[in-house]
């Protein structure tokens, strides 16, 4: 190839290259002529040559060598080389590269020239790659072009003004005066870069967002006068009149009139209208009624225009678009526990979303339907969700299934209702559901006393159709277990009356330990299960002895061990037995305020005596206590910081607490893989004496900030509330707080005041932690922050070592 062949003739040489060698092969040559050229003191050709290689960086070949030919074009008197040239420096150049700081001279003083084409140029370019040293040096020539009288150079000059605040803020102070006056602008364009840069100055800084509230009325006016205007070709997009001004201006509306009555009263007009107005056949007109509905549900509107907005997200649902529908149930997803009832209306649409074949509405449907399960509709909309729940796709089943649960605990009409339907989503999807699942389930049987009966004959047949389901085998099993005597007798009223033999049901038992299929912790429920069954039938306890006897020498440790353990019960506790397995006592809650996620304490005190002998259906064996009394090692540190004296652990099992708050996240002991550790609850002091202490900061980073109160009550007792802040730009979701403290302190964590924290401090979210210390030893507690923000997880750990100074004299 020539060296002064034509831009042209290098794109068809190199799109001609049958492969990627010989492609890369001429782009070397061509590299290698254009280096020569550039050498040479002749610069006739140098645009040409640099706009070759401008192509081969577009390709993704190295193109640096051609920085310095951008600086020597910028320079150039020529328009052709400046245009170029300044391109060039957009591509090839950024804030890192030390040739930039060399065309600064030549920015500024293009800026100046008489040309508004060779200023555009220079607008641009510092738009585009300008440092914060640039930005400064040129900041005072960009503020005088917006007081131009040339609209194309005013709209250029706002939108470098904007790439300007958003490197250096403090500059956004003198760019103030000249976007107000931009307001009062005909021309679409310069209205535009003027929003724009008033809504950047807005987001920065709360003293100019006061200053701009008093250009509502203005903003209002334009608004109205692109909603009601005719026809206008020139900004025209599908019938709507400059879609992308008005789209501009409510996200501007919405940052005014947050938090504030006045702005607000003053848009509320407009926003009906534009709701009203606007044609959403089009996607520029469901733009437009997009950010209508963000900008009603943010500020402080009124009802009516709340529900307004809230159908308006409802016709979107019907939309064709799969885009649209999405959006719309995203947006109905933060507003569901604002305006429950008015999303409610539109619950039959959003459960025919559950049907779509795109896999992220369906999620989102899925979430938002989760969110209106209410004490009125729970049985119909359990039934679309367990209908759901047979067809969803895999990665969908687990949610599904927790979100099942925690509906139906709360809301549950009744407990056979409460039992059929987890049962069902165990029959269906066992094997996706939580780990807490089990323990929850048998907790929810053994204080429904009257359905003891209905209970083990339903699992029983459940057991017979499927045991791959370990979930639904294991509640099986400790059912059959304790209540065998009922499934034996064959009487019950609930349900379709079984014949049912010794042998049968131990046949099923069997079935499951040698099941391939079975987990070791499956074939523990069975194995005790049987061991049970020896209380309860007559004539097959030789056969459970035979059977109990065979795991003795199992692979499997655990199941090993309750194999000799229930030997021992055969042969020398043999008077033991009938008291050491009789039924268990119904199982209560550590904390009334807990939901899925709790941990329960369902040993009992004989089983205790017996040593080993623990109620392993539950699989909950404690671990010994030098494994779990180091606190740092609860969440995962290390060192021994927060370590109990040998004196303090005593010989039964440690109390370290550890406790989630609300619903979010699941037990902290679990969370941190020590699910056999079971929390106690601290009880409140009856009589408490009130001393409050003074909030200190105890974490602080990111944006999010966790303050610390303390208030005394007694000499052993105090209230501890948390108060967490978000100063970023961004909403978090799903926040959770948990904590641990040493085994000798009683903790209880309250339901917090919820799990959202909105942008900019405009709410907090609150936990009350009750902390008895009846040792009065050194009080010191660990802290796990967990939260989403825009779209990711975040977690961090935070020590308090020190609390504050009124609880030194008692505890330290």
């Amino acid at each position: 190839m020539s060296p002064s062949v034509r831009l042209q003739e290098m794109i068809r040489v190199i799109r001609s290259a049958r492969t990627q060698g010989e492609e890369r092969g001429v782009i070397q040559r061509e590299c290698a002529a254009i280096r020569a050229q550039f050498r040479q003191a002749d610069n006739g050709g140098r645009s040409h040559n640099l706009a070759k290689l401008l192509y081969v960086h577009m390709l993704g070949y190295p193109a640096h060598f051609g920085q310095m030919e951008c600086v020597r074009l910028i320079a150039s008197p020529r328009y052709s080389e400046k245009r170029v040239g300044y391109l060039g420096a957009m591509m090839l150049l950024d804030e890192k590269q030390d040739a930039s700081l060399l065309i600064t001279n030549s920015i500024k003083n293009d800026l100046a020239h008489s040309s508004q084409y060779v200023q555009s140029l220079a607008l641009c370019t510092l738009a585009c790659m300008g440092s914060a040293e640039m930005c400064r040096d040129l900041a005072p020539e960009i503020d005088r072009l917006l007081h131009s009288s040339n609209s194309y150079i005013k709209k250029k000059a706002a939108l470098c003004a904007v790439h300007i605040v958003r490197k250096v803020p403090e500059l956004g102070e003198l760019f103030t005066p000249a976007a107000r006056t931009l307001l009062s602008e005909k021309n679409h364009g310069v209205l535009h870069g003027a929003v724009i840069l008033i809504t950047e100055l807005c987001e920065r800084n709360p003293e100019t967002l006061e200053r701009f509230r008093k250009a509502v009325p203005d903003l209002v006016q334009i608004m109205k006068g692109l909603v009601m205007s005719g026809y206008s070709p020139e900004h025209n997009v599908a019938g709507i009149s400059d879609p992308f001004l008005q789209v501009r201006i409510l996200r501007l509306l919405r940052i005014l009139g947050r938090n504030n009555d006045a702005a607000s009263d003053a848009m509320n007009d407009l926003l009906a209208q534009v709701a009203t107005n606007t044609d959403s056949s089009k996607t520029a007109g469901s733009a437009v009624l997009y950010e209508t509905v963000l900008t009603v549900m943010d500020i402080k509107s009124e009802s009516g225009l709340r529900v307004l907005a809230v159908n308006i997200l409802g016709r979107f649902l019907l939309n064709n678009d799969r885009n649209i529908r999405y959006i719309s149930m995203t947006s109905l997803q933060k507003i569901v526990q604002t305006d429950h009832n008015a999303v409610q209306r539109h619950r039959g649409t959003i459960v025919d979303c559950l049907k779509d074949q795109d896999a992220s509405v369906k999620r989102r449907a899925l979430e938002l339907s989760l969110a209106l399960v209410s004490a009125v509709n729970i049985r119909s909309m359990m039934k679309e969700l367990l209908h759901f729940l047979c067809s969803c796709p895999l990665e969908l089943r687990a949610h599904t299934t927790s979100g099942i649960f925690n509906a139906a605990e709360r809301y549950a009409p009744s407990q056979r209702w409460h039992i059929d339907t987890i049962l069902h989503v165990l029959t269906t999807a066992g094997g996706d559901v939580r780990d807490e699942t089990v323990p929850n389930l048998i907790q929810l049987i053994t204080t429904a006393s009257e359905l003891h009966c209905y209970t083990v004959h339903k699992l029983y047949r459940a057991l017979l159709a499927d045991i791959s389901q370990q979930s639904l085998v294991q509640v099986a099993c400790w059912c059959i277990g304790e209540y065998g005597d009922l499934l034996l007798r064959g009487e019950c009223d609930d349900t379709e009356a079984v014949q049912v033999t010794e042998d049968d049901v131990l046949d099923a038992l069997e079935t499951v330990l040698h099941s391939h299929m079975s987990s070791p912790s499956t074939r523990g429920f069975a194995l005790t299960a049987t061991m049970k069954l020896s209380t309860r039938i007559i004539d097959n306890v030789d056969r459970i002895r035979s059977i109990v006897s065979i795991y003795g020498s199992c692979i499997d440790l655990e199941l090993q061990q309750r194999a000799v353990e229930y030997n021992a019960l055969f042969k020398k506790y043999d008077h033991m037995r009938a008291a050491v397995l009789e039924r268990m006592p119904v199982i209560d809650k550590n904390s009334p305020g807990h939901t899925n996620g709790e941990s329960t304490e369902l040993t009992t005190v004989k089983e205790i005596e017996t040593g080993r002998l623990t109620q392993g259906i539950l699989a909950m064996t404690l671990e010994p206590p030098n494994q779990v009394c180091d606190l740092l090692d609860l969440l995962g540190g290390s060192e021994g910081a927060l370590q109990p004296s040998p004196a303090q652990m005593g010989t039964t099992a440690p109390d370290l607490v550890g406790i989630t708050s609300g619903t979010a996240g699941g037990e902290l002991l679990d969370l941190l893989g020590l699910g056999g550790l079971e929390p106690t609850t601290a009880a409140v002091p009856a009589d408490p004496v009130s001393t409050a202490a003074p909030a200190v900061t105890v974490y602080e980073k990111d944006g999010l900030t966790l303050k610390l109160h303390c208030d005394k009550q007694t000499d052993t007792a105090m209230t501890v509330t948390l108060t967490a802040y978000n100063a970023t730009d961004f909403d978090i979701s799903a926040f959770t707080l948990q904590a641990a403290v040493p085994k000798s302190v009683q903790l209880q964590m309250k339901a917090p005041s919820g799990d959202a924290l909105p942008a900019r401090g405009a709410a907090n979210v609150t936990q009350t932690v009750l902390l008895t210390n009846p040792n009065k030893v050194n009080l010191k507690m660990r802290v796990r922050v967990s939260y989403t923000s825009q779209g990711s997880a975040f977690q961090d750990t935070v020590q308090i070592d020190a609390f504050p100074s009124f609880t030194a004299p008692a505890w330290h």
